[in-house]
């Protein structure tokens, strides 16, 4: 039976899995990620040399950053000061197999859409410390928006112009209410409202130009969906123009693996037939 490495590569911290010909995670293990490249490369061969299993079909590589695909390097990541480097060859060296590598919130979205076979077309967010997007159509990634940064949009806010994330992400809910999304209760209804029309203002502006059959929202946020679900709605039915209609929101069924899981999707499409998890 074939199986698939998928290696999940985060400003903090990089999960290893062994996912099977199904798509079930048979070996998981994460480590701290370096801040130097080679240290990475270093604790990665440790890590896949001590995993149970030694034969893999293929792989999938999430990186939080820019890509060229093309040449299998990563240019620039997010909270790593990594800069151009060849991740594709490295891990194919320490894994012995094909590797395909991919930004990690659009794998999240592929993982996500494999999901809802209903949705034709999925706007998919992570917002974490920062805010990451990715676009699906049928179940594979749509070539023309792999490279989308919904977080970087420049909106409105407090009398100026600011980037999305600044005020609506993870760290932005730590930073102007001084405390994480996990200790803000439901009862909280000003500070969820506060957050809410934050978010609205953002997703709207990509719902304008995406027009998705569904919004999944996913990251450590997303995993409180429930405590403002209701709120975004609200606020989102404030913009919604015929044209612009507001789709279906929902959270991510899967919002801490999401990204595993698309490293086997999409290593799947690439190498072989890929299926629903």
């Amino acid at each position: 039976m074939g199986m698939y490495i998928g290696v999940d590569i985060g400003g903090t911290k990089t999960l290893v899995a062994v996912l099977n010909e199904q798509g079930q995670i048979k070996e998981e293990v994460k480590f701290p990620t370096p801040k130097k490249y080679s240290n990475f490369i270093l604790e990665l061969r440790n890590t896949v040399t001590h995993l149970k299993t030694k034969d893999f079909k293929a792989g999938g590589v999430a990186v939080p950053g820019l890509l060229d695909r093309k040449h299998g390097r990563a240019i620039k990541l997010g909270n790593l000061g990594w800069k151009n480097v060849p991740v594709q060859a490295d891990i194919e060296k320490i894994a012995k197999c094909p590797v395909v590598i991919e930004n990690d919130a659009n794998l999240a979205a592929l993982s996500e859409s494999m999901l809802v076979p209903k949705a034709e077309s999925i706007l998919y967010l992570t917002i974490s410390t920062g805010i990451g997007t990715g676009v699906t159509r049928n179940q594979q990634l749509d070539p023309g928006l792999l490279d989308i940064e919904g977080g970087q949009l420049l909106l409105p806010h407090k009398g100026k112009l600011a980037v999305w994330e600044s005020f609506a992400s993870g760290h932005a809910i730590v930073e102007h209410f001084g405390k994480q999304a996990a200790d803000i209760p439901a009862s909280d209804v000003g500070t969820w409202n506060k957050i809410a029309r934050n978010l609205a203002v953002g997703i709207y502006q990509l719902v304008a130009i995406v027009q998705p059959d569904l919004v999944v929202i996913g990251g450590s946020v997303g995993n409180y969906f429930d405590r403002y679900d209701a709120l975004l709605k609200q606020a989102l039915k404030k913009y919604e123009l015929p044209v612009v209609p507001i789709p279906p929101i929902a959270r991510a069924k899967r919002p801490n693996e999401a990204v595993l899981f698309g490293c086997y999707d999409l290593a799947k499409q690439v190498y072989g037939r890929a299926k629903p998890n």
